[in-house]
């Protein structure tokens, strides 16, 4: 059965962050199962492993899940939290795999990847995705749909069999035409960073604007993800639960959790 799993549901400073010691801080050092690594995900399609995202906890991520193949990587957006971890790979590739590992990125974000990464050449084979154009992966296909993040960034509309997947974790809203491409998902999985006030009203969401967002696009059910718990005000995930228990669609993300695709 293909599966979506939530490698890392946190913003970019993670949880808990070595510099904080607010309630959301400490309910994860008492508790491990509140630890939230950098945002990213895995496609299980039952013949290969893709990768979307790859955040600065890859490695961790990856021997948690006990995914010992990666078939390629698809990168939302050129920020530090969401590709830091490509150099994870360089080793699996080189001693492992030996063949270089398919890289799908921003087309804004080739040169970055160059400047960034000149000793990965060897390792990723560069495919600048377009937006609006499906990408087939043992008959599961994701399609680039734009976000509203300042960066060109992408979310991904996941289709499998009867399954429609929504994935945002970064975005501040949706412009319209990506709106109606997720219409009815059956799931949205998306940007939730701020508890409270909205810092980067332009580039993020708060909880309460990603619920809202779930009812605009009128989404079966709503997770939220890239969660900071730190700004603008702290909150524990327990709290957060307890608070949404009074919208049944809405749940919160939690690092390892799978999700089946029809």
């Amino acid at each position: 059965m293909p599966e979506l799993i939530l490698l890392g549901t946190g913003a970019g400073p993670g949880v808990p962050s070595f510099f904080c010691s607010c309630p959301g801080c400490r309910e994860a050092w008492q508790k491990n199962e509140y630890s939230r690594t950098r945002s990213g995900a895995a496609l299980k399609t039952g013949k290969r492993t893709l990768l979307i995202d790859a955040s600065p906890d890859l490695r961790a991520q990856l021997v948690r899940e006990k995914i010992s193949v990666v078939d390629g990587v698809f990168l939302t957006h050129w920020h530090y939290d969401h590709y830091a971890g490509l150099g994870e790979l360089e080793y699996y590739v080189k001693l492992e795999r030996r063949e270089r590992l398919p890289l799908y990125l921003p087309p804004s974000a080739v040169q970055q990847f160059n400047g960034a990464f000149p000793n990965l050449a060897e390792v990723f084979s560069l495919t600048p995705w377009r937006f609006f154009n499906g990408y087939d992966f043992d008959g599961i296909t994701l399609t680039p749909l734009p976000a509203n993040h300042g960066v060109e960034t992408a979310g991904l509309l996941v289709e499998s069999g009867g399954s429609r997947v929504a994935y945002f974790t970064d975005t501040a809203g949706l412009p319209e035409s990506s709106a109606e491409k997720v219409r009815g998902v059956d799931l949205l999985i998306c940007d939730a960073t701020f508890y409270g006030e909205n810092w980067f009203p332009e580039s993020h969401m708060s909880v309460d604007e990603a619920i809202e967002l779930g009812k605009k696009v009128e989404a079966k059910r709503t997770i939220l993800t890239h969660l900071s718990i730190h700004y603008s005000r702290a909150v524990t995930s327990e709290e957060l639960e307890e608070e949404l228990a009074e919208h049944p669609d809405v749940d919160v993300a939690r690092d390892g959790l799978r999700l089946e695709l029809l």
